[in-house]
Formats: structure tokens, sequence, C-alpha cells
């Protein structure tokens, strides 16, 4: 079976085409009437100072690993970088340093904090959990801290600001239904949307309502679907600009209930080690099955932003398991093809050209028909086992057809001007 993604300028639109015989091609019409959700990008995350395994190579590793995840044309082009905000003076609990790379033209800086600084909160600490004082159900007898978070957090925007960093996405917790040993923070939706009350107006009184907000980056999406819920029912879903979430305990099988724009946030393989492997028999950590994951993410959950957990780790952290896109040690790298799963989903374009892309679930090669799209030029991309978005051969006939060939398990992305 072919599945297929089709994005028209920043819209994408989605066709699924029926298993094909050896000599049948397969037909794809594309409808560039016919537009979707607005694509805002693709990312990941360096928190935890993961960061620090890339400023710790040594030149030319150090460029080379930087631009395989924000190169345009030889990496995998990410141009969303979801940022930790700190909670701990000493980074003891929290580690949120991280990179910001202004310089590959990243203009989508998501600052999302795990937590509130421990003072602020009911158990005393940055970790464990814990509420914001001042929340519905959490007092402390050192008083409300609501209003003194809200300003800490237009505080860290305004710092970068100074900086040259424009932070356009602001999320004030992480995973609030789940507490660790690390930075976390327990909030529920009621109490979300009463933090959301007083940030909203925060940050206008402080120039800053171009800061869209984000809520509420829960571990999974029906739990996140939750908390969505809620917010509207609190009414202030109109307060928040993207709904977030992630995809730990629950995959995409839905979108959200929601008018705003939704991000997946967070996803990672946790369970399985360490592959570079593009398809070996659909294991939870190879290309092939992320790239699928993010068509469902595009098409069933209406997603405007697909993020995946962190772009580099090292191999002693988590018993080097799948949660990287790129494993770092010492002076060299090894790049796993979930980078390239991202890479392919990438193709949306502002510039005019449409991007088809085609993954093929069979064993063996399709040929494929594109019409619609009235093309006059394409050129394609294979990913698969043994290419990393290598050119491949496409053709544009006069009437416009595209036609070209997907391998077995394998991505194709055809871009079409």
């Amino acid at each position: 079976m072919l599945i297929t993604t089709i994005a028209a300028a920043v819209m994408p639109s989605c066709v699924i085409a029926s298993a094909i015989g050896p000599r049948q091609a397969n037909r794809i019409t594309v409808n560039v009437d016919k537009k979707y959700q607005t694509i805002d990008g693709f990312g990941f995350s360096e928190a935890f100072q993961r960061a620090y395994n890339i400023y710790n190579l040594p030149e030319p590793k150090r460029t080379e690993v930087l631009d395989l995840l924000f190169n345009t044309t030889t990496g995998a082009g990410f141009t969303i970088v979801r940022n930790g905000i700190g909670s701990s003076p000493s980074s003891q609990n929290d580690w949120m340093n991280t990179i910001l790379p202004v310089k590959y033209g990243v203009k989508t800086f998501y600052g999302n904090a795990w937590s509130a600084p421990g003072f602020m909160k009911t158990n005393g600490r940055d970790s464990n959990g814990g509420g914001l004082c001042g929340l519905p159900g959490a007092t402390c007898s050192s008083g409300d801290w609501r209003q003194a978070y809200a300003d800490y957090l237009v505080k860290y925007i305004q710092l970068y600001a100074q900086e040259g960093v424009d932070v356009t996405h602001l999320g004030f917790v992480n995973e609030p239904d789940f507490s660790t040993s690390y930075a976390s923070m327990q909030v529920n939706g009621n109490q979300a949307a009463d933090f959301i009350k007083i940030l909203h107006p925060t940050l206008a009184k402080s120039n800053l309502s171009h800061v869209a907000i984000t809520c509420c980056e829960a571990t999974g999406w029906n739990a996140q679907s939750q908390y969505t819920q809620q917010l509207k029912s609190a009414g202030v879903e109109n307060m928040v600009g993207v709904i977030t979430g992630h995809t730990y305990t629950s995959g995409i099988s839905f979108a959200q209930p929601t008018t705003r724009k939704v991000w997946e946030t967070e996803c990672s393989d946790l369970s399985g080690g360490w592959s570079t492997a593009w398809y070996s028999w659909g294991a939870s950590g190879d290309g092939y099955t992320w790239a699928n994951n993010i068509y469902t993410g595009l098409t069933t959950g209406n997603v405007s932003a697909y993020l995946w957990w962190v772009g580099t780790q090292d191999r002693a952290m988590n018993n080097n398991n799948n949660e990287k896109l790129i494993l770092v040690e010492r002076d060299s790298y090894q790049v796993s093809k979930r980078l390239w799963a991202l890479r392919t989903t990438a193709f949306l374009n502002t510039d005019g050209t449409l991007a088809v892309n085609v993954i093929n679930t069979g064993a063996s090669a399709a040929s494929i028909s594109i019409s619609g799209a009235n093309g006059t030029s394409v050129q394609a991309w294979v990913t698969d086992n043994t290419h990393d978005m290598d050119l491949t051969t496409a053709s544009s006939a006069g009437d416009g057809t595209i036609t070209g060939s997907v391998p077995g398990r394998a991505i194709v992305s055809f871009v079409i001007s």
C-alpha cells in the first residue's frame, strides 16, 4: 500500500492509495484547491543540557551535527527549537541549558517550562511534582505565587530578546499529569486555565501579545484531550495559541477537540536500544515506523507541527535508547534514520512548489503516476535502508503528469514545480 502526504504551499492534504499489482501503475490525484491545516514546522528539544553533546564536539564534527539538524539543503532543516525554561538556580534538577541556532535561520523558538521554581510551589522543590501556590486547591503559607510565576516567564522572554532571540511560543508546564524526580509540576486542566487567565494579560501588559501561549504538554494524546476540554469549559481556549500534547501514554488517533492550532511536541522511542535502521520489521525505533507516525499526526491528528524529543544524546544516558536522533560520543556521531523520517515530511513549501511524500508500505517497488499538480519539472529523494534523502529518478510529461517509483518499505519525496 502507498500512503501519500501532499503539501501545497504551506497546506498539506492527503490521499491513501490502494495496494497495486506488479504491472499496475498507482495513480495519485492531487487536488490543489483542497487545503487543510497550515504547517508551522518540525523540530526537537535539547533540554537537560543535551546541547553540550554538540558543544563538546571538535570541529568540524560540531558543524556537521548542526548542519544535520538545521541545514535545509544537507540536513533535516528543522525550523522549531523547543527550549527548556530553567527552574533551578543550580540546574541540578532541570539542566535547561540549550542551543540557539538563529544563524541557521530558525525563527520559531518555543520556551517551555517543566516547572515553576521550587519556592513558588507547594512542595518547595522544582522536582517531584507539586503545584503552583495560589492555584485552586494549591494553597501555601508563603502566599500566592501565580503572578510572580507569570512575571518570571515574561522575564525569560525579555532576556532572550536582549540576546537577539525572539521567543515565539511559551509553555508554562510540561507533562502536568506526571510527577518525576526531575523538574516537574502537576496541574489539572482547570488549574491550567486559572493560570492562563493571569499569564495572558501579563504578556499583553509587557507588549508580548504576539507570543503564543501553549498548553498543556500532557503525556499522551488521550490525556491532552481532557486538558483541552477543560480549557474550553473554563473559557480560555481563545487565550491559547497552540494546544500541545505528547504521545508516550497514547498515540495520535484523533484530532484534538479545539479550533486552535495543535502541535505534537514530544515523541520518541524510550524502550528500544539504539538503532540506525530505516526498516527492521517495523520496530519501534525504525525511521519507517516514525514516517508513518508523522503521517498519522498530519492527517488524523491535524497537527501543525511535529517535534521529536531530543536531537542529540550520548551513549550513557537512559541505556542508550532511541529517544535521540543523533548519537554523539566523544569526537564522533551516528545518525538514525528517524532524522530522515522527519526530514522527508518537511517539504511544505512557501515558494509555490508542491511536495508529495509517498510511503510504500509494501515489500516490492511500486510505480506511481501523479496528476493534478500541473507540474513542469520534478525532483525526487528516496529514503530507505540504503539511502538517506538521496536523489532518485522522476519525470514530468507534457500534460503535467509526474511519474516515478517508490522502493518497498521506502519513502520518496517528490517536489513538483
